[in-house]
């Protein structure tokens, strides 16, 4: 597999980049680095892409599809990249949650209780447990997947529950600002939520906040984010 050199290098840079941002926003909320971790956003982009960020140290990746999730897993077994950590951090559906029981560190986008329920049926009958995130819908947006704040408020015990899945945290999508601070509010009551289900669910994990993606990661560490989701910031703009 032949790539491109100065693509190589531009992943790299832009990498090299985004983790010094990420450092510095770390230490402005009185945090390590190494508290947040980056998923780099592959979708769309080839595994050439990939290669290249791992080249540069990257480890972990995160897709929308599991399509494409599962063609990428394929191809980075054919290429023995067993150091690869994959995300899947878009919405399931319902017809599909037997195909996101897989090799995957995390799913960031338990989006409804019907798909909590499903994905746990499947992973238990393949023997599996599976690390998710519940999606949160703070902004309200009609266009945004989720529970409401308060949805998930009632629901959470039956979803630490289920036997198929480890609830390890929550996921929040926040809107697109052109002032990134403007999303301040959507990170902050992401972490309020999350303090109000460590003390009416103590015996749950809920210490993951994937928050923040290319456009407002800063303000999303800055207000708790442990995971960060970006794409374009690291490998430019989608190819499809």
């Amino acid at each position: 597999m032949i790539q491109d050199r100065v693509r190589t290098a531009e992943i790299a840079a832009n990498l090299a980049d985004v983790r010094t941002r990420i450092g510095a926003a770390a230490e402005r909320s009185g945090r390590r680095p190494d508290d947040v971790l980056l998923v780099a956003v592959s979708k769309t982009h080839p595994i050439e892409d990939i290669v290249a960020a791992m080249a540069a140290g990257q480890r972990d990746f995160g897709e929308n599809r599991l399509e494409e999730l599962w063609t990428k897993v394929e191809q980075a077994r054919s290429l023995h990249l067993d150091a690869i950590r994959w995300h899947m951090i878009g919405n399931i559906q319902s017809r599909k949650t037997r195909d996101a029981v897989g090799p995957f560190v995390l799913i960031h986008s338990i989006d409804r209780a019907k798909i909590a329920a499903r994905l746990s049926r499947d992973a238990e009958a393949a023997g599996n447990v599976m690390r998710v995130l519940v999606e949160v819908n703070v902004s309200g947006e009609a266009s945004k997947h989720g529970f409401t704040p308060d949805e998930l408020l009632a629901q959470a015990g039956e979803l630490l529950a289920l036997p198929g899945i480890d609830v390890a945290g929550l996921m929040t999508m926040a809107p697109f600002e052109a002032e990134p601070e403007a999303t301040r509010p959507v990170f902050r009551a992401l972490r309020s939520l999350r303090e109000r289900l460590a003390d009416a669910y103590p015996a749950g994990d809920w210490n993951e906040l994937s928050m923040g993606m290319t456009n407002d990661f800063e303000v999303a560490i800055e207000e708790g984010a442990t995971i960060v989701r970006i794409g374009s910031a690291i490998f430019g703009s989608r190819n499809g």
